[in-house]
């Protein structure tokens, strides 16, 4: 369900896309390819006293990551289009190599904090870095369900979220082997929408 129309009238000033895409490698391993857009709906004046039009990107930028099955980088690669600061923001870009060896499900937003903080990184490439976590749980989805059913350890998406709440329904219909709520609860919704919500 969409957002319901604004009450007042506006005008729209700025657009951010970001866009993920998952791959399976041949070698057993995963790509993860980020993607972050800024433009503005305005022209305007540059510091140089050239006009940067409304719609061309003041930030574009790309970010690759590879990642074994326990979901740590084995391979990162950073690349910018455009940047508002040209070769003083690109130049950053070998700096991403370091996200390698940082594991996407255990501490990660912290190590990218620490690591590329401040002056040590480049605000943007890390924000979108930040992504990553969640799109690489969304392109594996199906070996993680393949491997929930036979695994003795526990799913480390359960209590991540309201809907995962060990206590809860869905964890009742879908993870049962984890439900460690009251047995008399209430059986979860048959909606099959509640499963689309789990991977």
């Amino acid at each position: 369900m969409p957002l319901p129309p604004p009450d007042t009238s506006r005008t729209p000033l700025h657009t951010r896309s970001i866009r993920v895409q998952g791959y399976a490698r041949d070698d057993s391993l995963w790509d993860i390819e980020a993607e972050l857009i800024d433009v503005k709906d305005y022209d305007f004046k540059r510091s140089d006293g050239s006009v940067m039009p409304a719609g061309r990107p003041i930030h574009h930028m790309h970010l690759r990551i590879t990642i074994d099955g326990g979901y740590t980088i084995v391979a990162a690669q950073a690349a910018y289009d455009a940047a508002p600061y040209g070769e003083h923001c690109t130049c950053i870009e070998a700096a991403y190599q370091d996200l390698v060896g940082m594991n996407l499900v255990k501490n990660f937003r912290q190590s990218v904090k620490e690591r590329f903080g401040r002056v040590q990184g480049c605000t943007h490439m890390s924000e979108l870095s930040l992504v990553l976590p969640t799109a690489a749980v969304q392109a594996m989805a199906g070996r993680r369900r393949e491997h929930a059913q036979t695994s003795q350890k526990r799913p480390f998406q359960l209590d991540g979220c309201h809907a995962l709440d060990v206590t809860g329904p869905v964890v009742q219909t879908h993870y049962p082997k984890w439900y460690v709520g009251d047995d008399n609860a209430d059986q979860a919704t048959s909606d099959p929408t509640f499963l689309s919500h789990t991977t």
